[in-house]
């Protein structure tokens, strides 16, 4: 009896040590992943190398499209500061968030107190970045009109980098190029001549080759009615006159009043007589962009998304 006893009170003892030594093992394997990810990273923003914190904790956003691939990655709970009064409405969520000042002019006392980890600007905020530098690191992510995609490619794969969500990315991106293959394609063939406008209280300017909207032209695969339009972040000033003379195939319109308010009334561009000429005003072919996106985002993964749905419908095969 008293070998069996003993013999028990050795197998306890046996499959205790076993356990601690399997939950000394564990402990080791996660404090060794814990080791293994860094405190800081460098990453290429649109100035160049920067230093940051790898997958920061607290990040001020200003940029509208560096927000939305946040939330499409899954780390918007990140984000403590934005500019909330210049919020999309597919981003109102983020609205709850601190204000961290105007879309043009940060609150630089108000993100002091917030003491963010990281911060993240547009060419909105440019003025300001040495004074953002002086609270923690800021990276500047920008669109280049000449070479589109590769930029907004860039950009995205930046804040991949940050919080460690490569392969998460890699999966959406593929999906979006996929898209823009198949609508570039089916654009091309058409063979139809198109133009980007953007209306502000009832003033029209012209976006072609080289401008805040290009990507319509140099990624989604549309021939531009003019090539001459002068490349500017704010259009080139056109009329309704204009439009009957070019007389575009497909005419995508962006109210920028509808995105940040002011006067309606002059909003609807089907409804001039000049526009009903036009083969696009034939046609129905007057196609209005969602504001929001366009105007206050435009290059972040939910926000690709939202624009490519907005101009697939233009070369739609009935």
């Amino acid at each position: 009896m008293k070998k069996i006893v003993f013999s028990l009170a050795v197998l306890v003892m046996i499959t205790g040590l076993a356990g601690c030594g399997s939950q000394e093992k564990g402990e080791s394997t996660s404090a060794s992943t814990a080791a293994a990810a860094p405190a800081e990273i460098e990453v290429t923003d649109s100035n160049g190398k920067v230093t940051v914190p790898f997958s920061p904790k607290k990040v001020v956003v200003f940029d509208n499209s560096a927000l939305d691939t946040m939330d499409a990655l899954g780390v918007g709970d990140r984000v403590v500061g934005a500019a909330t009064s210049n919020m999309p409405d597919y981003l109102k969520s983020y609205a709850a968030v601190d204000s961290a000042g105007g879309i043009k002019e940060p609150d630089l006392e108000k993100i002091n107190q917030i003491q963010p980890d990281l911060i993240i600007i547009s060419c909105r905020q440019i003025d300001f970045q040495k004074d953002l530098e002086a609270i923690a690191p800021t990276i500047f992510l920008s669109v280049d009109n000449e070479n589109t995609w590769s930029s907004i490619d860039n950009n995205i794969q930046t804040i991949a980098q940050i919080f460690g969500k490569e392969e998460e990315t890699k999966k959406q991106l593929t999906a979006l190029q996929t898209r823009i293959a198949n609508l570039s394609e089916t654009a091309e063939a058409s063979k139809e001549k198109a133009l980007v406008v953007m209306m502000n209280e009832g003033s029209l300017s012209a976006f072609g080759l080289g401008s805040r909207y290009s990507i319509v032209y140099d990624t989604f695969g549309f021939t531009p009615v003019d090539d001459t339009l002068e490349a500017s972040t704010h259009g080139q000033n056109i009329s309704y006159e204009y439009l009957l003379e070019k007389n575009p195939d497909i005419i995508f319109v962006i109210d920028r009043t509808k995105a940040i308010g002011g006067d309606t009334s002059q909003s609807t561009l089907t409804e001039n007589e000049l526009v009903q000429q036009t083969t696009a005003g034939k046609n129905g072919k007057v196609i209005e962009l969602n504001p929001q996106v366009w105007y206050l985002a435009g290059s972040g993964i939910e926000s690709l998304d939202i624009m490519l749905s907005d101009v697939e419908p233009a070369v739609a095969k009935d």
